[in-house]
């Protein structure tokens, strides 16, 4: 009787035993084994990761029906049915992952101007898509930027609130705005043109950090901002984002594609803010923030050809109506001495695109033109203008071998700039004289593909401008990559250049009563820039990844333009710099996703940014030393409920005093601001249709800057003789706007 029982336990085990199989295979991408792949069985215990060649092995898996999923962040997931049975107890399995279109590795332009893997791209771009920015919704591009490592909006005004974008500590007239790579975005509306862009339409913007003048030529210094629009065949059928703040501000940003014919598909946006309640909380008789009404039009047309080359146009049309100033100004004082109000209408169209010409090489033409009318008031002090920008840019792409990518271009811009300002006006003081600038230009890149894990980007461009002459901009590109793609190292030394118009880009020469001067006719800047990038990407077992960029940074100015506002308080002088500048640093991303659904992107930048002349070393005014950013979101998926941290955090900064050299104090305010933050909490609840509400705080710490910002904010017209100090409101360092609650919905129907 026990020796039967033994044989019937002996014979279950068998059986049991019999009835488990295993499963195993190697997972590769690219003929690169991956390792840490996460591999389970759907809907059971049984799982594992791959291991350091790739190969992962589940066994005494019992016999069944199941479904094998192969996933890691950075690559698409896959997916396979499998049986196991008495016939079939062992599988083996190979999958081939493809890497994810997610900012892990995006498609990117703005470094070579075609398209490119992020990671195969010679240059660093930074990429930043939708998910991005309404973390923190904004009612404009120009202040979605503050959560960007190393860039910063700026306001330059407390009392109109234009401003700019610092890239890398350098001032805004140093940063070229694209707009799906048209530099439509120059002179007057470098100050206003990043208002109004309809973020429904926006797909991503591209960073470049570091001279871009090769390829861009003027203005592209300090580096770009490529703002990047939907294609229509990837855009929503209607979208809408829809949210007020408790200060009473409502933004309102409409998408729409509809079909034109059979041929062509247009992609059109709505961009509209309103804000009309005007708040003095810190008592200084001056509104905190300005009062707009702006509307924004925009419309891109793709058209389908029988070749399948590109053809696209878009246009954007936007209005601004802007007032700050006094709490009791209304438009009846606009240019008058009786209250002191700072008015802006701006006028503005844009068109521009894509024209892939019908031949069998890669031939690009691109176009754009904009005209921009501005009639604005700074006290009693009217600044009236108009400027029209027209540029054209044909390129061919030519892949030579396996080893060449060819790149050569030609480009034209011609700049028509009319104002009442003695800038335009000829030697005898009298007669007015319309600005004419011309500036051609041609360019060349060669890629070079050096082995597997090596690129060289060699580049040259020569433009010729009508008042300064010929300019050269070389640059080169080394890139180096694991063939992993794990670790990849970047060099690069390019030159940058400008041609200044100080009233177009300079708010501080329009406000206020100073005397605007000129010591000399102006140089164009031109600056060397070296710039070393470190990307690392890790995987682990725990199906965390963890994205590292590391870059340091150097750029060198000469002739760089000085705006002299302490010399004399009455007055800025304007000059070529009798010596150097330098902007250094250096600077991390730090990009977490975690297997929960946590995320964290964070960055810090430390930078020095200093001018010598005389041997005499000097800190830039405006320019912090350290800042900080982050974006940290966590999705709760059972009631489909999303939080997201964001803030940032500035160091001190040298302010703009008044005070004359060597004589008597006259400007008691603060020398340097103190450390500083803005920091926003949002949650968003996404319903079962699609639709999304959200809402939180923005400046939850409720920070602004000290109430004495605005010199003489009691005397704006200098009527009281008595008083030493000059009116002067470009004292400003942080929006002057408090903590508000603010609620939206946002709706996509794909």
């Amino acid at each position: 009787m026990r020796k039967n029982i033994l044989i019937l336990l002996f014979t279950l085990l068998s059986i049991s035993a019999y009835a488990n199989g295993v499963i195993k295979g190697k997972i590769i991408s690219e003929n690169t084994e991956l390792e840490f792949v996460s591999v389970g069985l759907s809907g059971t215990s049984f799982g594992g990761v791959s291991d350091q060649n790739g190969n992962f092995e589940l066994t005494n898996v019992p016999y069944g029906k199941y479904k094998l999923v192969v996933s890691m962040l950075g690559y698409i997931s896959q997916a396979q049915s499998i049986t196991l049975n008495a016939n079939n107890n062992s599988i083996q399995l190979n999958f081939d992952l493809k890497e994810s279109a997610t900012n892990l590795d995006e498609m990117v332009i703005s470094g070579t101007m075609k398209p490119v893997s992020k990671l195969e791209s010679s240059v660093p771009v930074e990429v930043y898509s939708t998910e991005f920015f309404i973390a923190n919704p904004t009612p404009s591009i120009f202040e979605s930027m503050q959560n960007v490592n190393g860039v910063r909006p700026q306001l330059n005004c407390s009392v109109c609130n234009t401003g700019d974008i610092h890239i890398n500590g350098l001032e805004g007239a140093y940063t070229m705005v694209l707009l799906d790579g048209m530099p439509i975005v120059s002179g007057l509306s470098t100050v206003y043109g990043l208002m109004g862009i309809p973020q429904a339409l926006i797909e991503r913007v591209e960073i470049v950090k570091g001279p871009a003048s090769t390829l861009y030529g003027s203005e592209a210094v300090g580096g770009l901002v490529n703002i990047i629009t939907k294609k229509a065949s990837n855009a929503p059928v209607f979208s809408a984002d829809i949210f007020g703040t408790s200060w009473g501000e409502v933004s309102t940003d409409l998408g729409a594609k509809f079909g034109i014919g059979k041929k062509a598909q247009s992609l059109m946006g709505i961009s509209y803010f309103n804000y009309q309640n005007p708040i003095d909380n810190n008592g200084d008789g001056f509104t905190d923030v300005t009062l707009q009404n702006r509307i924004s039009i925009f419309n891109k047309l793709s058209f389908e050809r029988k070749s399948k080359k590109t053809f696209t146009l878009a246009g954007r049309y936007i209005y601004e109506d802007r007032w700050g100033g006094e709490m009791n100004w209304s438009h009846k004082y606009r240019g008058g001495s009786e209250i002191y109000g700072e008015s802006i209408y701006t006028k503005r169209w844009e068109a521009f695109g894509v024209y892939q010409l019908p031949t069998t090489e890669i031939i690009n033409f691109q176009f754009s033109v904009n005209g921009h009318k501005q009639n604005s008031v700074y006290g009693n002090t009217p600044y009236i203008a108009d400027q029209y920008v027209a540029f054209g840019q044909l390129t061919w792409n030519k892949q030579i071998g396996n080893k060449h990518d060819l790149m050569l271009g030609t480009a034209m811009r011609y700049i028509y700039y009319d104002d009442n300002t003695f800038a335009t006006l000829e030697t005898d003081g009298v007669t007015n004289q319309v600005a004419h600038t011309y500036l051609p230009g041609i360019f060349l890149q060669d890629e070079i593909q050096v082995g597997v894990q090596n690129k060289v980007l060699l580049g040259v461009r020569y433009d010729h401008n009508n008042t300064h002459g010929s300019i050269f901009s070389p640059r080169v590109n080394y890139k180096w990559s694991s063939l992993n793609k794990e670790n990849i190292f970047r060099v690069s030394l390019g030159n940058g250049y400008r041609v200044a118009n100080v009233f177009t880009e300079d708010h501080a020469a329009l406000t206020g009563a100073r005397e605007v001067v000129f010591e000399e006719n102006l140089a164009p800047e031109t600056s060397w820039n070296m710039n070393l990038n470190f990307v690392k990407k890790i995987y682990t077992s725990s199906n965390t990844y963890i994205g590292l960029d590391a870059s340091a940074f150097y750029t060198h100015f000469e002739n760089k333009i000085f705006a002299d506002y302490e010399t004399d308080p009455s007055k800025i002088i304007y000059a070529n710099l009798n010596g150097k500048a330098i902007s250094k640093g250096v600077s991390l991303n730090l990009d977490i996703a975690l297997e929960n659904g946590l995320t964290i992107l964070a960055g810090a930048t430390l930078m020095d940014v200093y001018s010598v002349e005389e041997g005499i070393r000097e800190r830039q005014i405006l320019t912090e030393r350290v800042s900080g950013v982050w974006n940290i979101g966590y999705t709760f998926e059972r009631i489909n409920l999303k939080v997201d941290y964001t803030g940032n955090l500035y160091g001190p900064m040298r302010l703009p005093l008044l005070n004359e050299e060597g004589k008597e104090q006259v400007d008691f305010r603060d020398a340097e601001s103190p450390f500083w933050s803005l920091q926003n909490i949002q949650l968003t609840k996404t319903l079962k249709n699609g639709l999304q509400i959200y809402g939180g705080v923005k400046n939850l710490l409720n920070y602004t800057p000290p109430v004495n910002s605005i010199a003489r904010a009691s005397d704006p017209f200098e009527n009281d003789e008595s008083l030493k100090i000059p009116f002067d409101p470009s004292y400003v360092f942080a929006p002057n706007q408090g903590i508000r609650a603010f609620l939206g919905v946002r709706y996509a129907l794909k």
